[in-house]
């Protein structure tokens, strides 16, 4: 579940630290594969705070992905893609904010992966 909610100008932000609320180690995409997959990740974590975001139009989910040891490809795809094939890429895009500070290009590859959900 979102770990702490936060009060930004005219928005409020629920925030998600990976490493913290979920796994340092995530896994592969499906849950019979690991313990810690993207799809457990989507269920269990991602979805829930985006679910709180999205009931108050000035909400934002922010999700850190910093202090993790990495992320597969299929770990980001199912849960994000996967996000936005059940909410729509717009409304992900528009409550959901991404930061990762060590791998900057997983924002824009995250990215492409919620515009390119069917």
């Amino acid at each position: 579940m979102a770990s702490e909610q936060l009060q930004t100008n005219s928005q409020t932000s629920l925030q998600i630290v990976v490493a913290k609320d979920f796994s340092e180690t995530p896994g592969p995409r499906a849950r019979g594969e690991d313990n810690f997959s993207g799809e457990k990740f989507k269920e269990n974590v991602l979805r829930p705070g985006f679910l709180r975001a999205i009931t108050d139009d000035n909400t934002i989910l922010f999700v850190d992905l910093d202090g993790t040891e990495g992320y597969a490809t299929s770990f980001l795809e199912a849960a994000f893609g996967g996000l936005a094939r059940e909410f729509g890429s717009q409304k992900v895009r528009d409550h959901l904010r991404l930061k990762s500070d060590e791998e900057p290009y997983l924002v824009e590859e995250i990215l492409r992966y919620i515009d390119d959900a069917k």
